[in-house]
C-alpha cells in the first residue's frame, strides 16, 4: 500500500516537473523572437541616408543655428533608430522604455532651461553693470 502511494506521488511529481519544463520551453519560445533581415536592411539604409544628410549640411555650407539644429536632429534620429532596432528597445516593456529614454529627455529639458537662464543672467548683468571693458 505504501509502495502504491509512493508510486502515485512519484508520478504526480513527474507530471508536475514535465508541466514546468513545457511551461519553461513555451516561455523561452515566447521571449526568443527573430526579426526579418529586411528590417535590419531598411534601418541600415535609413542610417546611411541620415548620415548622408548630415554630411550634406556641411557640404552646402549651412552655418549658425540651422546647421547645428539639423546636425542634432539627424544625430538624434540615428541614435533613436539604433536604440529602437539594434538594441531591441522597440520590443521592450513600456516601463523599461521610460527608464532608459526618459532621463536623457529630462537632461535635454534641463540643459535648455539652463541656456535660457544663462541668457537672462547675461542680459541682467549688462543692464545693471554695463557692457564691460
Amino acid at each position: 500500500m505504501a509502495e502504491a502511494t509512493a508510486n502515485g506521488l512519484g508520478q504526480h511529481a513527474l507530471h508536475a516537473a514535465h508541466a514546468q519544463d513545457a511551461a519553461a520551453t513555451a516561455a523561452h519560445a515566447e521571449v526568443h523572437q527573430e526579426h526579418p533581415i529586411k528590417l535590419y536592411l531598411v534601418v541600415w539604409a535609413w542610417l546611411f541616408i541620415l548620415s548622408t544628410c548630415s554630411y550634406l549640411v556641411d557640404y552646402f555650407g549651412i552655418h549658425g543655428y540651422p546647421r547645428w539644429s539639423l546636425i542634432l536632429i539627424f544625430m538624434m534620429l540615428k541614435a533613436g533608430l539604433i536604440v529602437a532596432v539594434f538594441m531591441h528597445m522597440a520590443w521592450e516593456r513600456l516601463a523599461m522604455m521610460y527608464a532608459i529614454i526618459l532621463p536623457p529627455i529630462l537632461v535635454l529639458v534641463f540643459v535648455t532651461m539652463m541656456v535660457f537662464e544663462a541668457d537672462y543672467t547675461l542680459l541682467t548683468r549688462i543692464a545693471f553693470f554695463g557692457p564691460g571693458p
